[in-house]
């Protein structure tokens, strides 16, 4: 067993711990909303900015406030003033020890921001500069690349917003079915597994998603590229149709998050064109519903034929892709995992395959998962 492995499998313990005690997040909406906010930026760098982007998603989707992602060199680099009165700055690090998202919340503290600090230590620089903490309580993270860490940022974020939107419904569903979607989501190890066997020849992997898991295909290509050096590259099912869909040849690899939302008829559509392009697809999914509200019962492909490049290296270097389902000759092999709602939530079930496919893909590549090279776990950038 490796450390991220183990760290993994803590996940959904650590939400429940965190879920339990709403207490420090309604302290922290109160002082938010008593200073008057009226929009929102993050401040986070990696997997935290990441995770700031499905903060962005839940304040402007879910809260209705304006959300965006700050800029770290604004303050760092530029030195520039920048009027941030009614602003809430959430910056987010696991460490806490990144210098310039620490500086930047120091920084908008002073230009008039009221700032709050996630981190998973509530001592770290990043708390000190910050009006509030909430702390991710996620325990020490040994191996490199985060994956606890994630969650747990991901958690207190969603805690924060249903808090501020007094949304019991939201706030019900993370103390109550998520842990157990997640652990329910751990149990397709054996089977990422066998995919993982079936990618490990591939140099390349599209990966897309939209709306709130737009940030777990953010999160999902950042550990494959961690770990296993593959060129994962994440798009918006959006911005992938603008013009990089042209990179999609037969034999192409993509792995997909299509859950159900409003989003899902977009995500069915992209599979539909990229199996049309003889891409192959892995398709993590919970086969609930469609925005109209009907059930989602598959995709209909047509026009789609070629052999599978994937499957050719496969059979060269043994090994097995498992299951897979065959659309007019294309390959698509999904991952069901529990349908939870509300839509808000999601992510934090469906990045669960996205990491243990990162773990079972440099492990089949012949890497250590926990220390990947020239990577430390603290990164300090200015």
């Amino acid at each position: 067993m490796s450390f991220m492995s183990d760290e993994i499998l803590e996940q959904p313990d650590i939400v429940a711990r965190l879920a339990a005690d709403p207490a420090p997040y309604r302290a922290a909406v109160a002082g938010a909303k008593a200073a008057g906010v009226r929009f929102v930026l993050y401040a986070a760098r990696g997997t935290s900015d990441n995770a700031a982007v499905y903060g962005k998603y839940l304040a402007t989707i879910h809260a209705g406030l304006p959300a965006g992602l700050a800029v770290p060199s604004s303050a760092t680099v530029y030195d520039t003033p920048i009027d941030l009165r009614e602003c809430l700055v959430v910056g987010i690090s696991q460490s806490g020890e990144t210098p310039d998202v620490a500086e930047y919340v120091a920084h908008a503290r002073r230009a008039g921001a009221h700032t709050i600090a996630v981190t998973n230590d509530d001592d770290s620089l990043l708390a000190r500069q910050a009006d509030t903490v909430l702390a991710t309580h996620a325990g020490r993270e040994r191996a490199v690349a985060a994956t606890k860490t994630y969650t747990s940022q991901l958690a207190v974020l969603a805690l924060f917003w249903a808090a501020w939107c007094d949304d019991d419904r939201l706030l019900g569903a993370l103390r109550g079915d998520l842990p157990e979607a997640m652990r329910a989501a751990l149990s397709l190890d054996a089977e990422i597994a066998e995919v993982a066997q079936w990618l490990r020849f591939s140099e390349r992997l599209l990966v897309s998603a939209r709306g709130y898991n737009f940030a777990t295909a953010l999160e999902a290509a950042l550990k494959l590229k961690e770990t296993s050096y593959i060129a994962a590259m994440p798009y918006s099912a959006a911005d992938l149709m603008h013009g990089p869909i042209a990179i999609v040849e037969p034999g192409y690899p993509a792995l997909l998050f299509s859950i159900s939302g409003r989003t899902l008829p977009a995500m069915r559509q992209l599979e539909h064109d990229l199996l049309a392009r003889g891409a192959e697809l892995v398709v993590v999914e919970d086969r609930g519903e469609t925005a109209d509200g009907g059930d989602d019962v598959g995709v209909g492909i047509s026009g789609v034929d070629g052999a599978s490049s994937l499957d050719e290296r496969r059979q060269r270097g043994g090994g097995s892709a498992g299951a897979a389902q065959r659309v007019n000759g294309a390959r698509r092999r999904g991952l069901l995992v529990p349908r939870i709602t509300p839509e808000p939530v999601s992510p934090l079930v469906a990045i669960v395959p996205g990491q243990l496919l990162a773990l079972h893909l440099a492990e089949a590549r012949g890497f250590d998962p926990d220390k990947p090279r020239g990577l430390n776990k603290v990164t300090r950038t200015l």
